[in-house]
């Protein structure tokens, strides 16, 4: 397989020099590099490279060019490899343009020149933006297939598992595709329990459950040790914080998780006002990038499912979905929210089957060309309408309220505004779904009263509930059932009775001592990603108060 490409782009003979060699240094083995001193000339490169279908990774052109910039240069480039990384150049002066860039051309970042020494100023930007494009990049390759139906909950589930989990696979679908019924064939299997995950080693796993598939992907599915200091249920924002700060402050730690890393918040296709992305960066790679950064101060993480919690003495065990418990002095319940449903007739049948909670990602592609209806009002439903008017013909977000101001941040309504294929319907909700095998018609209510409408897809965006159905009764809980903590405790019915200490609870410490909470889980949190991470590095200085104590 050839090498992908770094394309660097300068009409200044000696700098583009300059750049050629440092990313030669630098990414040689990995990559190859070519070269153009002007923006057409490396537009005329990049359609070659595409003729000769070649990968492109990053492109690093300066501003200051006669004929066409680089920003005009890198906006047209865009439209070539939308999934190129793009880095521009550029002189102090040029600052204002640069930050405009990142707008217009969507450019992943900009350079002051000079830029030495590049080990500092150069190579770790370069770096984390490859790191990135890697991530995102899926080759063609002779891996995990996975050969299912568009309409199955199963495929849908299975799929998604697989990408946030970064996992690469192809998807087959048997009703189109000759190869996936001749890769059925060679092992013997005939496609009636779809979806099948098709393995390099010639083996395949029919209709798998989530847990098999861990195994077989190379997941951790069983604790390594029976003890920790600090046991983390969930991997979102705030779960995924707790263990960086806690590994990085020698606790023993270790996260359970049972889908993947990044939680809800991991399913947005971008969050833009997040501190320190001025470009934005999708919850999959903020997830991603804290399971990395975790991972390296020696935090273990558990795909497993939690199923029950109880208090020995000092210790706190979690019983997890296998039947083992895993035991620690303390546990941090960070296990976030899911969507709400809908509470429509038909809606549970065609869940997964046309209907989706949450941006299902996995989706957007299949969506090419078809009109896509989006419900709730939210900056998750926002984030995912840009996503999938990327791919399909027409966006329609039914939107229960009087308009999105209630309830988005206004640089996503300034967005939606600008791209025609995005329709808003406020006023009007689904109020039923209709469909065999899959998601067929919808009926809606709104100004001009009921309208039945043809739709294939459907994903609903609609407030958020607790997953705490699983702790036991000594978890106290407000009546949504979000976990109550610190303060909110001593005003609830029962918690005398319950409370073991001679000290008050402390800020994010539940009604089990030693048992604490952070995140959207919590009672009163604000429902956003940098507050959950603000709350779960906090909860690690609430555990070693407590680890004090004894």
């Amino acid at each position: 397989m050839k090498r992908p490409i770094l394309l660097a782009v300068d009409d200044d003979v000696s700098v583009l020099e300059a750049v050629v060699q440092d990313l030669r240094s630098r990414y040689g083995e990995e990559y190859r590099v070519a070269r153009a001193a002007s923006g057409q000339a490396a537009l005329d490169t990049m359609r070659q490279l595409r003729e000769r279908q070649e990968t492109l990774a990053l492109i690093v052109s300066d501003q200051r060019m006669p004929g066409m910039t680089g920003v005009e240069f890198l906006e047209r480039a865009r439209q070539e490899y939308p999934d190129a990384r793009r880095v521009l150049l550029t002189a102090y002066a040029d600052t204002e343009a640069a930050i405009q860039a990142i707008n217009s051309a969507r450019i992943h970042y900009y350079l002051t020149k000079p830029w030495d020494p590049p080990e500092e100023r150069l190579y770790p930007v370069l770096d984390d933006l490859l790191s990135d494009w890697k991530a995102g990049h899926q080759p063609r390759f002779e891996g995990l297939r996975v050969v299912g139906h568009r309409w199955s909950q199963k495929d849908h589930e299975l799929r998604s598992f697989l990408s946030r989990n970064h996992v690469p696979y192809r998807w087959l679908d048997a009703a189109t595709s000759e190869e996936a019924l001749r890769l059925l064939a060679e092992r013997g299997l005939d496609g009636s329990r779809l979806p099948v995950l098709l393995c390099e080693d010639g083996s395949a796993l029919e209709c798998p459950e989530l847990d098999a598939v861990a195994a077989r992907v190379g997941l951790r599915t069983q604790a390594a040790s029976d003890f920790y200091d600090l046991a983390i249920v969930g991997a979102g924002p705030a779960g995924l914080a707790a263990a960086v700060y806690g590994a990085s402050e020698g606790l023993r730690t270790l996260v359970i998780e049972p889908e993947a890393p990044g939680g809800q918040a991991g399913s947005s296709s971008k969050i833009e006002n997040y501190l320190g992305f001025p470009t934005g960066i999708t919850g999959s790679d903020l997830g991603r990038r804290a399971h990395m950064q975790g991972v390296r101060f020696g935090a273990e993480f558990l795909t497993q499912r939690a199923t029950g919690l109880r208090a020995e003495g000092q210790y706190r065990f979690v019983q997890l979905v296998d039947g083992r418990e895993v035991s620690a002095h303390v546990v941090l319940l960070a296990m976030g929210v899911q969507y709400r449903r809908l509470e429509i007739a038909g809606a549970g049948a065609l869940t997964g089957r046309g209907i989706y909670y949450g941006a299902a990602l996995v989706e957007a592609a299949a969506c090419r060309d078809e009109e896509v209806f989006l419900v709730g009002g939210a900056n998750s439903a926002g984030q995912a309408a840009l996503h999938f008017a990327r791919y399909a013909r027409k966006v329609t977000m039914l939107v229960r309220a009087e308009s999105l101001v209630e309830s988005m941040s206004k640089y996503l309504i300034d967005e939606i505004e600008r791209i025609p294929s995005i329709t808003v319907e406020p006023r009007t909700q689904v109020v039923a779904v209709e469909g065999e095998d899959r998601l067929e018609r919808i009926r809606t209510v709104g100004p001009d009263g009921e309208r039945e409408r043809d739709a294939s897809s459907l994903f609903v965006f609609i407030g958020a509930e607790p997953r705490t159905d699983w702790l036991p009764a000594e978890i106290l809980r407000d009546h949504h059932g979000f976990v109550l903590a610190g303060p909110e405790l001593r005003a609830t019915s029962g918690f005398s009775q319950r409370w073991t200490s001679l000290r008050e609870p402390y800020l994010l410490e539940t009604s089990i001592p030693g048992v604490l909470v952070a995140g959207d889980v919590r009672s009163g949190s604000v429902k956003r990603a940098a507050s959950a991470v603000g709350e779960g590095s906090i909860a690690v200085q609430f555990a070693h108060q407590y680890l004090a104590s004894f």
